[in-house]
């Protein structure tokens, strides 16, 4: 039995549901406030559900030992963060929209600003924490629901991962796959990973984060049942920047929630569904037993003297050897359809 995960913000993430998608904001803001609200605004236009930013800063991101080799790496990661109280106000708009907002953190100072200040529906673990337990296991006594994402990890690594934050007292957990290459090719996409995952780990919903140009890959990774859809949002893909290239515009993001939502629609249920309307068409479309010939009243039918044919109120085919052999109560003309009431 699958697990369902309720997110603080209502919404019950389960594989083969509607998807919960994510517009991913990363840096593409460019650490302009009006900016990630004009993000915010495409997203909430677009239909998806969540706007996630990320929570880091010159101090959570890198060593000093990483900025004394690359000392242009501050400046950018100074300008592209942004500060919690701007991240406060961010929360604060999305609410003003019909939005939600999250964040990826990348410190336990973070995390508590998220959960205490932000009342954030979920929390975003990246990839690159898979292998960091005892943030892990901060992160899962928080008591708010998870989602993991599993880019570089191999698979005893994911498992490991999940076993910590069981462990912690959590088990709402979202698990995503995902591939930590940016852009990530098409071929590379690796979606049957999640079927990999969902054997793996049965109880919890499975997604995909998609780095992938276009929507090709979310169609996909919706068709095979993805509960949470996590894809990157830009308003100019053209400008450069750390994601930005890879990331989705406005335009094609709306057209990738209509696609991912319209799909799961038809999806539908493993169970064999009939419709009233289907089962008003048996009468138009199946066929029944016919008269190949004139028949006198009182004569024998033999099985030459029956075909099948449209429409479908009489006699069904598969109910022809049972007639054979019966005897016609009155005269039957040709091609006529054969009615039980025409017999002896």
């Amino acid at each position: 039995m699958l697990k369902e995960v309720r997110f603080n913000d209502g919404k019950v993430i389960s594989e083969f549901g509607a998807p919960y998608i994510i517009a991913e904001v990363n840096s593409s803001h460019n650490g302009d406030p009006e900016v990630a609200k004009r993000m915010i605004d495409a997203a909430a236009d677009a239909g998806c559900d969540c706007v996630k930013f990320q929570s880091w800063s010159v101090e959570s991101l890198y060593s000093r030992t990483y900025y004394d080799k690359n000392p242009i790496a501050k400046r950018f990661v100074k300008k592209l963060s942004m500060p919690p109280e701007v991240l406060k106000e961010m929360a604060a708009y999305c609410r003003e929209k019909g939005v939600s907002f999250s964040s990826t953190p990348y410190s336990k100072a973070e995390v508590d600003f998220l959960v205490e200040e932000c009342d954030v529906p979920f929390i975003k673990i990246s990839s690159m924490e898979v292998n960091n337990p005892q943030f892990l296991e901060y992160i899962a006594k928080k008591n708010v629901p998870l989602v993991i994402s599993t880019g570089m990890a191999e698979f005893a690594e994911v498992k490991e991962a999940i076993r910590i934050l069981k462990a912690a007292g959590n088990e709402n957990i979202v698990i995503l796959h995902c591939v930590s290459i940016y852009p990530t090719a098409i071929e590379n996409a690796n979606l049957n990973n999640m079927l990999g995952l969902r054997e793996l780990f049965p109880e919890y919903p499975v997604g995909f984060s998609d780095h992938t140009i276009g929507d090709e890959a979310a169609v996909a990774a919706t068709v095979l049942g993805a509960a949470v859809l996590e894809k990157h949002i830009t308003l100019d893909a053209s400008k450069i920047g750390m994601d930005n290239q890879m990331a989705m515009e406005p335009g094609p993001l709306r057209e990738l929630v209509r696609k991912c939502k319209t799909i799961q629609l038809a999806l539908g249920t493993k169970d064999r569904v009939l419709l009233p309307g289907e089962i008003k068409q048996r009468e138009n479309m199946r066929r029944s037993v016919v008269t190949t010939r004139d028949i006198r009243a009182g004569e024998r039918l033999r099985r030459e003297d029956l075909d099948v044919k449209r429409p479908g109120t009489g006699i069904a085919p598969a109910e022809l050897e049972s007639v054979v052999g019966s005897i016609a109560k009155h005269d039957i003309g040709a091609d006529r359809v054969l009615m039980r009431s025409d017999l002896v």
